[in-house]
């Protein structure tokens, strides 16, 4: 994979250049803009945002841009991994070629019933072919930013030249081609593509050592204690997903063990039912899905993902702190019982990039016998989120980070009673040490069955360097 220590600030590049071009092209496009304000106008009446217009579009075309960056990612991996039939970019020997010609007959092809035809039709004949399959039409859904906007013809081809590029010894200067179908790498694209996507959803992924020490503490005890048939897991804040692709290993090691005989299709599909993943960001959603559709291939044996079976996927884009049963309150007369209402106003608005069904099918409290994650460790910036947040979510208080409502909405989706759920999380430890922590720490926590604060302030975790604690309880 010699494209890997370069590729990030590059594609970072590209996904800058097509977001000039899409802002562009929205400028004059009077039909998309109108929606678009109207989707604006909705957000902010639903309290979902107290920003303005400018922001919103911003924030868009940044999406728009990245899908169409991933999508190009996606393919290109395909293709040096002979995961797809047809071509559609480039790749080793003579598959540049192929690549070629088959775009040249389609654009001779289409030209008679579209004389506007150009590069970005050949990549959206990409995007169809994905959506045709089973296995891979989650990639390209209808809630994806890549359906938001799309790119002039000029910055299609710019796109697919970056990908067709050669050094010297006429060799791919970005080569995706891995024998272990190894995805971490989508995990740096998640942190970096976009220094604003970073700057505003904090995008940082889980050090691998994390998510395993986190998993030892919750996932497997988890597992000793209860039946392996109907088991679940969720990590509300997903991100690229390195937290269900550990739990999908450890779950597929479990069913091999429980039934040798039963087909590895099957042992394969019982292990991604197990897992659910939300992340407020599309492309944090669209990395992870693409990530556990390679690691499903691998497990069954299947060599290509157009002839793969249909996988079952339990993912959705969306705000976990909105969606679903969210709101968290401790009953005084009952004890240790967590109770969450259901509130129709945040549920009931959603973006075009959420999947409001899949959200309601997930969010669901006292459902999972497992809850992990790493939620994002800034203040909710945006005064018509942070005021949502507050309302809904009790600790909150004074200026405080999105731990204080993760920590209860953690808490709140682990299933309660004799079997309770296990909940781990990596987080800021700035609730510890400032005022606004006081109510989680004295009225909270006193109400669940904390079981572990682990003080990681002093592990170096690459991006950042926030203080941070592992926190595990039931």
């Amino acid at each position: 994979m010699t494209a890997i220590p370069a590729l990030t600030g590059e594609l970072r590049a590209e996904v800058l250049r097509l977001t000039d071009d899409l802002r562009a092209r929205l400028a004059a496009d009077a039909d998309r803009e109108a929606r678009w304000r109207e989707e604006h106008r909705q957000a902010a009446a639903a309290h979902r945002t107290a920003g303005g217009w400018d922001d919103f579009a911003e924030d868009r075309l940044t999406q728009a841009a990245v899908a169409w960056v991933l999508l190009t990612v996606f393919v290109r991996f395909c293709e040096d991994n002979d995961l797809l039939g047809p071509v559609w970019i480039t790749g080793p020997g003579d598959r540049r070629q192929q690549a070629l010609d088959a775009q040249a007959t389609f654009l001779r092809e289409t030209v008679a019933a579209n004389p506007d035809v150009t590069d970005r039709e050949w990549l959206l004949h990409a995007a169809t072919h994905l959506a045709e399959h089973r296995a891979t039409a989650g990639l390209v859904d209808p809630s994806s930013p890549l359906w938001q906007a799309s790119p002039s013809g000029d910055a299609a081809s710019a796109l697919l030249a970056f990908w067709r590029d050669r050094d010297e010894s006429d060799r791919l200067r970005h080569d995706l081609a891995d024998p272990a179908l190894s995805t971490r790498f989508l995990g740096d694209l998640y942190q970096d593509l976009s220094e604003s996507a970073r700057d505003r959803y904090a995008l940082l992924q889980t050090p691998v050592f994390v998510e395993e020490f986190i998993l030892d503490r919750t996932l497997t005890p988890a597992l000793r204690e209860r039946p392996l048939d109907g088991f679940t897991m969720i990590d509300p804040t997903c991100g690229s997903g390195h937290f269900l692709l550990g739990a999908f290993d450890r779950l597929l090691d479990r069913w091999q063990a429980r039934a040798p005989a039963l087909d590895e299709r099957a042992r394969v599909q019982l292990a991604l039912d197990a897992l659910h993943g939300v992340d407020i960001n599309p492309y944090a959603v669209a990395i992870t899905r693409f990530r556990l559709m390679v690691a499903a291939l691998k497990a069954t044996g299947d060599t290509r993902l157009d002839e793969a079976p249909a996988l079952r996927l339990h993912l959705a884009v969306g705000d976990s702190l909105l969606h679903g049963l969210d709101q968290l309150e401790i009953e005084p007369e009952a004890g240790d019982a967590l109770r969450m209402s259901y509130d129709v106003a945040a549920a009931g608005f959603t973006y075009a990039t959420e999947n409001l069904a899949a959200l309601r099918r997930i969010l669901v409290n006292r459902s999972y016998d497992c809850v992990v994650g790493n939620p994002p460790y800034i203040t909710a910036r945006d005064k018509a989120l942070n005021a949502e947040y507050r309302r809904h979510y009790r600790s909150c208080k004074g200026t405080y980070a999105l731990t204080v409502p993760f920590a209860e909405r953690f808490f709140g989706l682990a299933k309660d009673g004799e079997r309770a759920g296990w909940v781990g999380q990596i987080t800021s430890n700035s609730f510890m040490k400032r005022e606004f922590g006081s109510k989680l720490i004295e009225d909270f926590f006193p109400r669940v069955d904390l079981r572990l604060v682990a003080d990681t302030s002093g592990a170096y975790i690459p991006g950042h360097g926030t203080p941070t604690v592992i926190l595990v309880g039931r």
